[in-house]
């Protein structure tokens, strides 16, 4: 799955974009650096079972172990102390980010309900995109049966893009579904 799209990148994606863009060089086209999966777990961070049981739904779904992040301090308002846990994240980098992008493109998004598309704004400026999910079950390795609690996950995808331009050029050839109305 993620050498084709790999090799799609290098056959389709970084001539089309030379053109389009006028680069002269193969290396000045943009191209995925990472993809961090972040789960928030909020309320529910004071029981660790939940916590760890987020954390495997999180390695299932990336195919790369999960760390689960800690508070940096304390926050009165939230009842959150230094060293609480709070959620879990991936970075995924190389082939597994490949995998991950086909899989989430290909297979996760189509089962979203009532899904038209992704925002096509979600770009930081810096050629960065984010995508919220609402919940894990759209993934094909989370069983349903097993799920406790339903959790939503950002997904955040850095390009090596300058320009939000260049980084959704980048995205739709790779098969990213933008909105087309918005």
């Amino acid at each position: 799955m993620s050498v084709a799209l790999k090799e799609i990148y290098d056959r389709e994606v970084v001539p089309a974009l030379m053109k389009e863009f006028g680069y002269k060089n193969k290396l000045a086209v943009p191209r995925l650096l990472k993809i961090i999966i972040n789960m928030g777990i909020g309320d529910e961070a004071r029981n660790p079972a939940i916590v760890e049981k987020h954390a495997q739904e999180l390695t299932m779904i990336a195919g790369q172990k999960a760390v689960v992040t800690h508070a940096k301090k304390s926050i009165s308002n939230f009842k959150i102390r230094k060293g609480m846990p709070v959620g879990a994240k991936v970075t995924l980098r190389g082939e597994r980010m490949y995998n991950f992008l086909y899989k989430l493109v290909n297979i996760s998004l189509p089962k979203v309900r009532d899904f038209r598309g992704t925002n096509p704004n979600a770009f930081d400026g810096r050629g960065n995109y984010a995508l919220g999910i609402t919940e894990q079950l759209i993934f094909s390795e989370i069983s349903p049966e097993e799920v406790t609690r339903t959790q939503g996950m950002d997904i955040i995808i850095v390009t090596s893009a300058k320009t939000d331009r260049e980084a959704r050029a980048l995205l739709e050839k790779l098969g990213m579904p933008f909105r087309r109305n918005a």
